[in-house]
């Protein structure tokens, strides 16, 4: 069935995280490198790029007061340098799709991301379930989605790179998946659509 809405996960769906992650979060880490051995850093900064930091901070059972400097520092944490999305992006805009945005995480960092890769007015909405001061879940925002709009299931297709979460939750709520997965680092068989690069992108939605 042709799709008349499309929703995307933001990090590693529209840009590569680890391009801007040591900038990004440079002062969280100079927080941490005096109290952590080089292995624990070194595990928190591949975390950091899909867990919100309080959830990496009870993972490693950081001490109390660190974890709160941490969970301060990432709620108030902005960003203002160049961000750009993956080349092949642009092959997902050639439908005419409603197109919806749905990114967890820190909102004044997200909101910040956002900003800085241009790509605000691509979106009919844009949604941040933040997990520090919120417990909507992506199920429950995509449940939003489909009953604001009056999408059937059927017309939507959720687009990310997580099968954990976004990908998770399209099954859960009978919604079509395309799993981006610029690393390699999944099964195609984990969503109904799968792909390294964009290119079969156009095919899957017409």
């Amino acid at each position: 069935m042709k799709k008349r809405a499309l929703i995307f996960d933001l990090d590693d769906t529209i840009y590569p995280t680890k391009a801007v992650v040591d900038e990004m979060y440079k002062s969280l880490f100079l927080l941490l490198q005096p109290q952590l051995g080089d292995e624990v850093l070194k595990n928190i900064r591949e975390d950091i790029l899909t867990t919100p930091f309080h959830t990496v901070a009870d993972r490693y059972a950081l001490p109390k007061a660190l974890k709160e400097q941490g969970i301060d520092l990432c709620r108030n944490l902005g960003y203002d340098g160049p961000m750009k999305p993956f080349a092949d992006y642009e092959l997902t805009k050639a439908s005419s799709a409603d197109r919806f945005l749905v990114t967890a995480g820190y909102t004044k960092l997200q909101k910040a991301k956002i900003r800085q890769l241009g790509i605000e007015q691509e979106f009919r909405e844009i949604f941040i379930p933040d997990p520090y001061t919120s417990e909507l879940t992506k199920t429950d925002v995509f449940k939003q989605i489909l009953d604001k709009y009056h999408y059937d299931p059927a017309e939507v297709l959720v687009i990310g790179d997580n099968p954990e979460t976004e990908i998770a939750a399209a099954k859960e709520l009978g919604i079509e998946s395309y799993l981006y997965d610029y690393q390699c680092k999944y099964s195609p068989a984990l969503a109904d659509y799968y792909g390294t690069r964009y290119d079969n992108f156009s095919s899957i939605i017409s």
